[in-house]
């Protein structure tokens, strides 16, 4: 990895003893299970209280009420998407994996296309629809934004955000209309989910906004997350069969997609053993709890039949911690696991790497590698 890759300096920085530390970078590090969870779980009020997933250009997107009825929205309307689409998925594979499928895109671009009624309703406008397939190719695939200009970036963003705005208003006025007429509207995409849950009041450029980080969560986050447990299910052949489950913690402990969490102190405080203030900010790096030598064993090796004893581990993290932890952790998890038992039950496996380490940004996402999925001896 070049030594400008802060995953990288945060590993050097980490001698595995002080699971908290002042950086060199400035930050106050946190890689101890039990200080990550302190700082995320926020029990006692010691950090400024704020969201990953609702965090907009203007600040947190709230109140809190609005963030869990969206929350609960979403989280049903995707269980019934799962539910209705899961015997679509082995045909979903063969269409877009079989031969051969280049990742990480590959997974990101499945997820998509499983999800994608549920992203955005079939009878939404055309033009719509198109704005989200490019948003998905501009700022989802991992590396996609350097692959554009500047001024292409700041163009395509306007037109996006034009888009969903006229979307989002014309929803809103729908929905003002149906409760006047004494209606409950349900949600039937995610969109509806974002508008119906926000109140009348909610500025719709917060909207557009947390409407994209459903976006980034299913066809980024649980993309990058599948395409890691191919390519480590690929790379280790030899590892012990077992549970599609023991698979994708394995690579979620090994390679969390959200591999850093940002908090500012709200007070003077010990943190560890370090003196934290409102000045300071902290940074609690999941990707080296995961590794941490005092809570695992054999920590940077790939071992899913760890996964067989089903406790809790309070050294796992993939979905931070406390109440602003992922909302959609179950909904994930269940798409993954399902997706991973399809690959490995119907196709012998194969994954030839192609990039130099795992591509970092807010996201950590697989390197680049070739899948070959053919058809098994054992299989009709």
């Amino acid at each position: 990895m070049r030594r400008t890759d802060p995953l990288a300096l945060l590993s050097a920085e980490f001698d595995g003893v002080h699971d908290v530390w002042r950086s060199a970078s400035g930050a106050v590090c946190v890689a101890g299970p039990e200080a990550a969870r302190d700082v995320l779980g926020n029990r006692d009020a010691t950090v400024a209280e704020t969201s990953d997933f609702y965090r907009t250009r203007r600040g947190v997107f709230g109140p809190r009420d609005a963030q869990v009825q969206i929350a609960r929205s979403a989280r049903a309307l995707l269980r019934r998407h799962l539910d209705l689409r899961r015997p679509d998925l082995p045909g979903l594979v063969a269409e877009r994996l079989v031969p051969t499928s280049v990742w990480p895109d590959a997974g990101n671009l499945l997820v998509f296309q499983h999800l994608r009624d549920a992203l955005l309703r079939r009878d939404a406008p055309d033009e719509l629809h198109a704005v989200v397939a490019e948003i998905v190719a501009r700022a989802v695939l991992a590396g996609a934004r350097a692959r554009h200009s500047a001024p292409s970036r700041l163009i395509f963003r306007r037109r996006a955000q034009r888009t969903l705005l006229a979307e989002i208003n014309a929803r809103r006025a729908a929905l003002r209309q149906a409760r006047s007429a004494g209606q409950r509207p349900e949600a039937r995409d995610l969109l509806d989910a974002v508008v119906v849950g926000s109140g009348p009041m909610a500025d719709p450029r917060d909207l557009v906004e947390v409407y994209l980080s459903f976006l980034f969560a299913t066809a980024g986050s649980i993309g990058f997350a599948l395409g890691w447990s191919v390519y480590l299910s690929g790379m280790h052949p030899n590892s012990p069969a077992g549970e599609p489950s023991w698979t994708v913690r394995e690579a979620l402990r090994l390679w969390p997609v959200a591999w850093l969490f940002g908090r500012t102190p709200s007070r003077v405080h010990d943190l560890g053993g370090t003196t934290v203030t409102p000045r300071d900010q902290l940074a609690v790096c999941t990707y080296l709890v995961h590794r941490h030598p005092g809570h695992w064993e054999r920590p940077d090796e790939f071992v899913p039949e760890r996964w067989a004893d089903p406790a809790a581990d309070p050294a796992f993290l993939p979905f931070g911690h406390g109440q602003h932890s992922c909302a959609g952790a179950t909904v994930a998890m269940r798409l993954l696991e399902d997706l991973v038992h399809v690959i490995t039950r119907d196709w012998h496996l194969s994954v030839a790497p192609v990039g130099d380490g795992p591509h970092v940004g807010p996201s950590l996402a697989p390197p680049r590698f070739t899948a070959v999925l053919s058809a098994r001896a054992d299989r009709p």
